[in-house]
């Protein structure tokens, strides 16, 4: 009888999830070293290619698209398989998918220290990467909706909804804010001028996190976490209420990044609005994801994956409240261009996105390779330990230092002068800097220890005798 792993694909999957491993400890190491800079600002000699400015975008870019990226391939190809009970459409455009993707993510490595950037936030690399982007991100396309193409069977499930809604959405998201008149080999100015120019940003901008950081991983939170409790979905009506509602209101909610700007008042209030209309649905999926486990509660005190999965989902409703309460314009007079939004941004980076993609690969990663589990299910414990107090810690520090410096940057003295130059106020944040370096440092340890259990996972499959999972009747 042939096996499940036999049957599928998924020799692409294992590449993209050991790389998923790789470029989340360089993408997490780089965060260590800028949040470093920050607290020693001559740490590496002043040396340009290693400066804060040029490490920054690499370090979003390596955790983002290189790290999530690798993250979002590997489950995707993973779950669009087992649910159309297909093998991958084109396999070989797969392998395409997988080279072409390590290729960019390694020019971004190189062109984003060299001060190669079009300057734009979360699309900073230069016009022949984002060709190469398009036409990877096209490749991808193609495998996975011919693989719902030649589905087994007729229904769709919902995560591959999610997947497919992000894959559409971040292709035109990706090609529209890219538009650039190229001036030389490596260098454009962008199509766009002025407050359309940051409409366009951000309108991609919030989208990516929407539907790269969010839609993407709801996928892998809706297939993992019922396989994982060994439960069905709470509600699957729900879910598609969810998807539905999320995917219609996300799209208008980018000009909250651009509030007290030169964008018309009505696009800033637009922006506001359908940010606090996003809480509706945002915690419809956090509630059905958590309330999955109804009936098996105590797997929540002895599997270490499904504390990942569900603390993931935590940190997502709590990341979906606060994104809404910024985008309020009285609080984020007090919130914008202060370190509050970069415990937020991490708040999600780290505490939804990273903890849902470890525990989807510590999920899968057995599967894959026949395994009744991972090496060291105590190394997998010890990994969320040490990463959920390194995100508490990281965030609570850039929590309190952003609303300290928002309340002393807008604090006036009788006479109408400002009561704090703005070194005092840096000054005041010093202290914080190192909370918030104390705190990646454990996130960065914590994939280390993930890296070896995964190591000593693919040794002890090549030692054991693997366990017959049966592949689907038609096969």
């Amino acid at each position: 009888m042939a096996t499940a792993t036999q049957f599928y694909d998924d020799k692409v999957v294992k590449q993209f999830t050991v790389m998923t491993v790789v470029w989340g400890i360089v993408g997490m190491l780089v965060g260590v070293i800028i949040a470093a800079q920050l607290y020693w600002p001559e740490l590496l000699g002043g040396i340009p290619w290693l400066s804060y400015g040029r490490l920054r975008p690499l370090h979003t870019n390596a955790v983002i698209f290189a790290f999530g990226g690798c993250g979002i391939f590997a489950t995707s190809y993973y779950i669009v398989q087992r649910t159309c009970h297909a093998r991958l459409f084109l396999p070989g455009l797969a392998q395409f998918t997988f080279w072409g993707w390590q290729l960019i993510i390694v020019a971004a490595a190189v062109t984003l220290p060299l001060g190669l950037t079009s300057g734009k936030e979360y699309a900073e690399l230069e016009w022949p990467i984002d060709i190469a982007i398009a036409l990877v991100w096209v490749a991808y396309g193609i495998v996975f909706f011919g693989t719902i193409v030649k589905r087994q069977v007729k229904h769709i499930y919902v995560a591959n909804w999610f997947f497919a809604a992000f894959i559409i959405t971040i292709a035109i998201l990706h090609i529209v804010n890219s538009l650039a008149i190229p001036a030389g080999a490596l260098k454009s100015y962008s199509l766009y001028s002025g407050a359309v120019d940051a409409m366009v940003q951000w309108w991609y901008g919030h989208n990516a996190v929407g539907f790269f950081l969010t839609a993407a991983f709801l996928g892998m939170m809706y297939y993992f976490i019922p396989k994982q409790a060994g439960r069905p979905v709470y509600s699957y009506r729900l879910s598609v209420v969810h998807f539905w509602a999320l995917i219609s209101i996300y799209m208008w909610a980018g000009p909250h990044h651009l509030l007290y700007t030169a964008l018309p008042d009505w696009a800033q209030s637009l922006g506001m609005v359908f940010s606090l209309i996003l809480i509706a649905p945002s915690w419809g999926g956090m509630i059905n994801g958590i309330m999955t486990l109804s009936g098996a509660w105590e797997k929540l005190r002895t599997d270490p994956v499904i504390k990942f999965m569900v603390v993931s989902l935590s940190f997502y409703g709590m990341s979906t409240f606060e994104g809404p309460m910024m985008s309020i314009k009285t609080v984020n007079s007090l919130s914008h261009y202060t370190d509050w939004t970069i415990g937020h941004v991490h708040s999600g980076a780290l505490g939804w996105v990273a903890m849902i993609t470890v525990g989807c690969v510590y999920s899968l990663l057995p599967r894959l390779l026949q395994l009744p589990g991972m090496y060291s299910a105590k190394l997998v414990e010890q990994h969320f330990w040490v990463h959920t107090i390194g995100v508490v810690l990281y965030i609570a520090s850039m929590w309190i230092a952003g609303v300290m410096q928002g309340l002393m940057w807008r604090a006036t003295n009788a006479d109408g002068t400002l009561t704090y130059t703005f070194v005092e106020a840096l000054k005041a944040t010093y202290p914080y800097y190192l909370g918030r370096l104390a705190g990646g440092t454990l996130v960065l340890l914590g994939m280390f220890i993930m890296a070896w259990n995964v190591w000593k996972t693919f040794g002890l499959a090549r030692r054991a005798e693997p366990v017959a999972i049966p592949a689907p009747a038609h096969a």
